[in-house]
């Protein structure tokens, strides 16, 4: 079984900057590809960033120079560097492997930018 941990939400000013962290539980972390998605009121859950396995990354047009994935396997945890915070950012922010798999959602942590 597969559990994720998000945490480092909080409430940040515009241009502002948040890391947050994924922390697998009961997996074995190093074997999947993963993902950061986010959800905002009223709109669809989106894939923001991708990483591989292997550490290789993209991301969504819309957070390219100001975000960052990355992973430590040893640790068993993912991070999203988040910077240059505009309110848009604004969101529920989740991980889960790449796909998306229903069963593996959390709770998630909550950005909110605003002033």
């Amino acid at each position: 079984q597969v559990q994720f941990v998000e945490s480092g939400g909080g409430l940040v000013q515009p241009g502002g900057s948040l890391r947050l962290s994924c922390a697998a539980s009961g997996s074995i972390f190093h074997a999947y590809n993963m993902g950061w998605y986010r959800q905002a009121p009223g709109k669809q859950r989106e894939l923001v960033a991708h990483i591989t396995k292997g550490g290789s990354t993209t991301y969504t047009e819309s957070v390219k120079g100001r975000f960052t994935i990355s992973r430590d396997n040893a640790k068993n945890t993912m991070y999203l560097q988040m910077n240059s915070l505009k309110p848009e950012d604004t969101a529920l922010y989740y991980c889960n492997i790449d796909p998306g798999l229903p069963r593996y959602w959390g709770q998630g942590t909550q950005v909110i930018v605003s002033s």
